[in-house]
């Protein structure tokens, strides 16, 4: 082929580049700029979807319509993964991006694409320059054979074409010796990939497909607040469907009542399965406390059984239901281990108890005169020096005792108490002598904290004497 066929060729590429070709590919349904897509279900049903659909773990989530306007109200519906039909959801999702697409940019980037290619043939008449002519020729080849799988495919005829003259293109500037033939196995490439297989778009659904696929979506759902929210909608646009001659007026009457039954039943589920919990719950924290491990037991059994006989229509209630009562179980169970043991360890509690008891009473009795320390409201000499006298037996005795394992913290504490009210006393003599009102001060201090720790320490004792209880 001469250069005068080459850039014949070359001049016909750029023409039909630059060409008006109609539009392939249906419009995007949307609404209000939004586009449509579709939930397709294995039973043959179909969600619509307020765009795009997510799909998270088992679940698959999506903003539904559920009546008229622009934009319309919107649900968020969840819904099992395992009752969508993908191959299809997915399908439709293809082709609703793709309408999308050609509605929207696919001109405008073909305008692109054929403006650049044109730039490149356009500088293959320019140059004499045999290798650099193929170069450009087949790198404008590249381009357009790579560009419809990533623009949906979007005027693939007019590209194929365009690609065939430029095959020819190459195929004469190799034959007639200007390019080297280590070249050639590139220009294989060509359209062979079949192009995706697209769902057909469906229109905008009418008002009374949407209430029917409300009502799909309300009986699919797992939740019976989603479900009666679901209803009220499908109520509320049935309202509104009233004296619409497109929608059956027999219709509208007979799932308006169908629906109003659905939502008393729900109520009437609802209402039942709160009465079960709040009642198993009550046995469950009385047992609890009494630590009847199998009684406990046997309350997750009765839970079932009377699941069983409401239907098992709340399973998300049941399961929540038979977690509380097991975490019960779990509790009375530790329960009666604590018990076994403080029934084992009775003997060196009850020791511990009756030598304990001597030093909680003394120290309850320097509670007055501690209160006078801590106030600064005045500690005459016979008052301090029974303090001292008393605090000094109450220390030995108390450091004389040997807690248990289990009251070692709780009588330590108490031994801090002590040890601070004889500092207070001792710091409130000084501050007598030397007339001295910041070593009141201290000694007032020293005072507080003997009787914070004092009240903490015999709550603790007391407590871990006690027969072990749930908080």
């Amino acid at each position: 082929m001469k250069a005068k066929t080459l850039a014949g060729v070359l001049a016909f590429a750029i023409l039909l580049m630059t060409g008006v070709a109609a539009v392939a590919g249906a419009p995007a349904d949307e609404i209000n700029g939004a586009t449509l897509f579709r939930v397709f279900l294995k039973d043959g049903g179909t969600l619509v979807s307020f765009g795009e659909v997510a799909r998270v773990g088992d679940r698959v989530v999506f903003s539904m319509p559920t009546g008229p306007g622009n934009p319309p109200p919107l649900h968020l519906t969840t819904l099992a993964a395992d009752r969508v039909d993908w191959p299809r959801t997915d399908r439709y999702a293809e082709s609703a991006r793709s309408g999308r697409y050609i509605e929207t940019q696919a001109e405008i980037d073909y305008t692109e694409l054929s403006n650049d290619i044109a730039v490149t043939l356009n500088e293959v008449g320019a140059t004499d320059l045999a290798a650099r002519r193929l170069e450009l020729v087949e790198s404008a080849r590249r381009r357009l054979a790579a560009w419809p799988a990533d623009h949906y495919n979007y005027r693939q005829n007019d590209i194929r074409q365009m690609l065939t003259m430029l095959d020819a293109a190459i195929a004469d500037l190799r034959s007639a010796g200007q390019a080297q033939r280590g070249q050639f196995a590139f220009n294989l490439v060509a359209l062979t990939t079949p192009p995706p297989s697209y769902e057909p778009l469906l229109p905008a659904p009418t008002l009374k497909e949407s209430i029917e696929q409300v009502l799909i979506a309300a009986r699919m759902s797992d939740s019976s607040a989603d479900r009666v929210q679901l209803y009220k909608s499908a109520l509320s646009s049935l309202e509104g469907a009233r004296g619409n001659a497109a929608v059956p007026a027999e219709w509208v009457t007979a799932t308006n009542a169908a629906v109003t039954q659905a939502i008393a039943t729900e109520v009437r589920i609802d209402r039942n399965y709160e009465s079960l919990s709040r009642r198993m719950l009550r046995l469950a924290d009385l047992q609890a406390r009494q630590g009847e491990v199998r009684s406990l037991e046997r309350l997750v059994t009765r839970v079932h059984t009377n699941d069983n006989l409401l239907g098992n229509a709340r399973p998300d209630v049941v399961s929540s239901l038979v977690a509380a009562i097991e975490e019960k179980l779990d509790a009375a169970r530790r329960l009666q281990l604590a018990r076994d043991r403080y029934a084992l360890r009775a003997p060196v509690l009850a020791r511990y108890r009756l030598s304990i008891r001597g030093p909680l009473e003394q120290f309850a009795a320097l509670k007055s005169a501690l209160e006078d320390i801590k106030s600064l409201a005045g500690t005459p000499p016979g008052t301090l020096r029974f303090i001292e006298r008393a605090i000094g037996r109450l220390a030995q005795a108390a450091n004389a005792i040997t807690p248990p394992d289990e009251l070692v913290e709780a009588h330590a504490l108490f031994v801090s108490a002590v040890s601070l009210a004889q500092n207070a006393a001792a710091i409130r003599r000084e501050a007598t002598v030397a007339s001295s009102i910041e070593r009141a001060w201290d000694a007032s201090s020293a005072a507080a904290g003997s009787l914070m720790l004092g009240a903490k320490a015999r709550t603790d004792i007391q407590k871990l004497l006690r027969r072990p209880q749930l908080p």
